[in-house]
């Protein structure tokens, strides 16, 4: 299942998402100037920006809705449909390239059932591609969560990712 369609399975009734918000904003004094750090937390207590938080976030801020979409979607760092709980990250970097990076992420792509920047039906992985890990004496590398594991190889995938 695509990221897009885990997104209706996963909504909260809106009282609870007001309340969790709620507690969030709580912490600002409602400035222009917050409206990264808020959305920062936001992501960080629901694991994505629902499109109701950033609406909420412009009425407290005084921002305009269409700049606070703005900024989500500027920033890498914000999501803005659920991601699954565990992140498998691919270098597509050049050296990771050349050592069979692609090979790697298509055996990623298998196992998962997913293409990348897709998270799986039940949120548990998430699939991201980058443009270079830093990792270019290991490569190809994967990250899975916050750990690098380097000199990946598509049989290597199995014991990575266990879904």
């Amino acid at each position: 299942m695509k990221a897009e369609c885990a997104c209706a399975a996963t909504r909260e009734p809106p009282k609870e998402m007001d309340s969790r918000l709620a507690g969030i904003l709580s912490l600002y004094r409602g400035r222009p100037d917050e409206v990264i750090p808020i959305l920062q937390q936001i992501q960080r207590e629901f694991g994505y920006l629902p499109e109701q938080a950033m609406s909420q976030v412009a009425r407290f801020t005084g921002v305009d809705e269409s700049k606070v979409f703005g900024v989500a979607t500027f920033y890498a760092q914000f999501k803005l449909v659920p991601t699954g709980r565990n992140v498998i990250k691919v270098c597509r970097g050049n050296a990771c390239r050349v050592r069979g990076g692609a090979r790697v992420l298509k055996t990623v792509e298998k196992q998962l059932g997913i293409k990348h920047g897709e998270s799986t039906s039940d949120l548990e992985y998430a699939l991201e591609t980058v443009a270079c890990l830093g990792a270019c004496a290991v490569a190809p590398a994967v990250v899975v969560n916050d750990e690098t594991h380097g000199n990946t190889t598509p049989d290597k995938i199995p014991e990575l990712i266990q879904p």
